[in-house]
Formats: C-alpha cells, sequence, structure tokens
C-alpha cells in the first residue's frame, strides 16, 4: 500500500492509496481534480474510488467531475451533502479494494457527518494508515462547526485513540500554528518543543508535516492529553470534556492576525476608481 501526499489548495491534501500490486487506486478527499489526474497518469494506476471525510467544498470539491470523468466511480462518504455520493457508508463499515481493506469510523463534530478512513493491508509489513480529514491534526484537532465537546472527545478517546499507534494523515498542514498553540499550553513539553522546531524547518523548506502517527501525537497535542496536569492548570479545569472544551474556544482564539488591507487600495474602492474595472467583468 503506497500513499501518495498532494498538496492543493492553500493548505489542504488529498491523498492518492495505491494498491502496488494490481496498480488501482483510491483518492481521499478528491479536491482538485486536475492535481489528482497528473498523479494518476504519473503513477499509471486505475482510479476505482474516493473516499471523502466530510462536504466541505475543500475537502469533496472534485468528486462531480471526476464521476463525470470516470463513469461508475465510487464516491463512499456518511453525508448526502458529498457531492456524486454513491455509497452511504457508516460507523464501523469494511471496504475492500484488492488488498487494501478500509474501516470507516463516524466521528461528528466538525460536520455531523464527519467520517475517517482506517486502511491496512493483511499479512504487510506496512503500517496501517488513519485518515483523519478534519477531526485529528498533527498538534491539534478539527473546528466544532456542527457538533459538541462531547463528540469530539468521544472521537478522540474512544474511536481515534484507540487504534494502533500508527500512521495519520489528515487534511491540512497547520502544524505550525497547531504546535505553537500547543507550547502556550505546555510551556515546559520537550516534546512539542522539539515537534515544532522540526516543523518550522519543514515549512522554511516548503515540505509537508504528514504523515504523523498517534503515538507521537499523546506525546505533544494537547487535544490527546487532557488528563495531563500542565494541559488542565491552563484550562482551569479537570473534566476532560470541560478541558476540550476550553481548549477548543482558546484554540479557535489563536489565529494570525488579519493582513491589514492595502491603504492604497482601499482609497481607490473608496474613490470608485475599480468600478470601471468591476462593471467590465
Amino acid at each position: 500500500m503506497k500513499v501518495k501526499v498532494i498538496s492543493v489548495l492553500e493548505d489542504n491534501y488529498m491523498y492518492l492509496v495505491i494498491e502496488e500490486s494490481t496498480r488501482h487506486a483510491v483518492a481521499v478527499d478528491a479536491t482538485v481534480p486536475k492535481r489528482l489526474l497528473e498523479i494518476i497518469r504519473k503513477e499509471d494506476v486505475v482510479l476505482r474510488a474516493i473516499l471523502t471525510t466530510h462536504h466541505h467544498w475543500d475537502h469533496a470539491r472534485g468528486n462531480e467531475e471526476l464521476a463525470q470523468l470516470f463513469p461508475g466511480l465510487w464516491v463512499f462518504g456518511a453525508d448526502e451533502r458529498i457531492g456524486a455520493l454513491t455509497h452511504r457508508v457508516t460507523h464501523g463499515q469494511e471496504l475492500s479494494f484488492g488488498a487494501i481493506r478500509v474501516r470507516c469510523l463516524f466521528t461528528p463534530c466538525h460536520t455531523s457527518g464527519h467520517m475517517c478512513y482506517f486502511m491496512w493491508e493483511d499479512d504487510s509489513p506496512d503500517a496501517p494508515a488513519l485518515f483523519s480529514g478534519d477531526t485529528l491534526f498533527v498538534g491539534g484537532c478539527g473546528q466544532f462547526f456542527e457538533g459538541t465537546a462531547e463528540q469530539m472527545h468521544t472521537n478522540l478517546t474512544q474511536i481515534l485513540g484507540t487504534l494502533p499507534k500508527d500512521t495519520i494523515f489528515c487534511g491540512h498542514e497547520c502544524t505550525v500554528r497547531n504546535l505553537k498553540f500547543a507550547l502556550k499550553v505546555e510551556p515546559e513539553n520537550e516534546a512539542v518543543k522539539e515537534k515544532l522546531a522540526w516543523a518550522r524547518q519543514r515549512d522554511d523548506e516548503d515540505l509537508p508535516t504528514v504523515p504523523s502517527t498517534l503515538h507521537e501525537e499523546f506525546l505533544y497535542n494537547p487535544f490527546l492529553r487532557l488528563t495531563e496536569e500542565p494541559v488542565q492548570r491552563f484550562t482551569g479545569r479537570t473534566e476532560p470534556v470541560e478541558v476540550l472544551r476550553v481548549l477548543r474556544s482558546e484554540r479557535d482564539n489563536f489565529k494570525k492576525p488579519k493582513e491589514r488591507p492595502n491603504p492604497q487600495a482601499m482609497l481607490a474602492f473608496d474613490w470608485g476608481l475599480f468600478g470601471p474595472l468591476l462593471e467590465k467583468k
């Protein structure tokens, strides 16, 4: 099982999982068809299916185009809002694509229909892989757009947190920002410091910080460290769900400042200088 990490848009990842014996492939979150098609041609594989973690446009917007290009293409997901959906999957359902096996893990919170995918090959020395979408990131977790802290706590502790401590491929490149926040939560955590230094180096070299491993995440990801004393001290809470709730609220407010608009451009808008250009469009 070979996983191609494909950077798209501003900070998204989509993935192409290839069964090397048959050269069949499964895409995860096929966001940019043109880029995916380039990789498919380069790898000389046949695309059999798309696994979509959730309906947000930056994860699912390529489904319709790919379904038209590949008649009979299977599109899996847990939410009717996912474009070109052909198979609605449920928690614990298992799929097979040749030797590649997939277990669907329902993790509602970021969206009410979010699904993660755990993949492995029987009798293979390769580590299994979790495609966590926008539920679990390197050093962080997803925002609670359509769910609750209780749901995310279940997702992180009972569903994803109990998996083999192997490879995680997440939906976005937000590692440096996540770890800056983690350092604010646990300023004395050496694992956070080391991972942040590594992530900054990767960022400087324009290289991805995925994959991670669940084993590592428990060392520096505050959202998986809810019972640790420094994390509880930072939040002022001890009950794990409440710790998580406060952490997420603090993380939501821990964002890079918005760029200030160019003063000359703002004056031009005020004076109506862009009007003729906008009318032409």
